[in-house]
């Protein structure tokens, strides 16, 4: 699974100085550096060099300053990252290819040295927002199952949380969940339930929520504020 080429590609987005997290905004893995604002690189996995792969980094490339490939390589050296046309390919469009062995050691195999296209300042934006707003690394770069830990989803767990000892006000949780009034109106996910106007509780769904996800929302002050 291409999961278990994240965690190689993680390490050595963060041994060159980049906040690394995965599946944001369909990206498998987000690299932000610390300046602002952030260069922004974006490396999509696959268990081999295919087309579909280069497909993904062109279709990730007006969002991003720069953008890899990567890819297990061939025990046998007959995968494609052995055809110099597929890596000419690459420095054309100005991909990075990295390819990962078995042991998980990360070679660069072409570096994105061409210019890339015109930015998108839409998409851009966006994977910024996501990658800052998202509580630490939650989601594995590479997953296509499981659904995606996003940060709208680890606000709603923070507002199930605070509900579980009983109905609330969407301004009793804005001190831990800023977005809270549209999450409980919106109720995505189906976790709450209008109780009165302005009050809301939560639901069996939700309950069973916060069993799949078990997090530990900040809540102290929240009963203070209801009261």
């Amino acid at each position: 699974m291409e999961t278990t080429l994240y965690l190689p590609i993680k390490r050595f987005l963060e041994a060159a100085g980049y906040s690394v997290k995965g599946e944001i905004a369909g990206c498998d893995v987000v690299g932000l550096s610390p300046d602002e604002p952030p260069v922004v690189v974006i490396c999509e996995l696959k268990l081999s060099f295919n087309l579909e792969l280069i497909l993904q980094a062109v279709d990730r490339a007006s969002a991003s300053d720069e953008v890899w490939i990567a890819a297990r390589v061939s025990a046998r050296g007959k995968g494609r990252e052995s055809d110099r046309r597929y890596r000419d390919l690459c420095r054309r469009l100005g991909f990075g290819m990295l390819g990962v062995s078995d042991n998980g050691t990360v070679d660069v195999i072409v570096s994105p040295i061409a210019l890339m296209p015109r930015k998108n300042a839409r998409k851009r934006s966006r994977l910024v927002d996501e990658h800052r707003r998202r509580k630490g690394d939650p989601a594995i770069g590479g997953s296509t199952r499981a659904p995606i830990m996003t940060a709208y989803r680890q606000q709603a767990l923070i507002c199930a949380g605070a509900l579980q000892d009983g109905p609330l006000r969407p301004k009793d949780l804005k001190a831990i969940a800023p977005r809270a009034a549209n999450i409980l109106r919106d109720n995505v996910y189906g976790w709450f339930t209008r109780i009165d106007r302005g009050i809301y509780g939560l639901t069996a769904a939700g309950t069973e929520a916060l069993i799949r996800w078990p997090i530990l929302p900040a809540t102290e002050g929240v009963k203070a504020a209801a009261e």
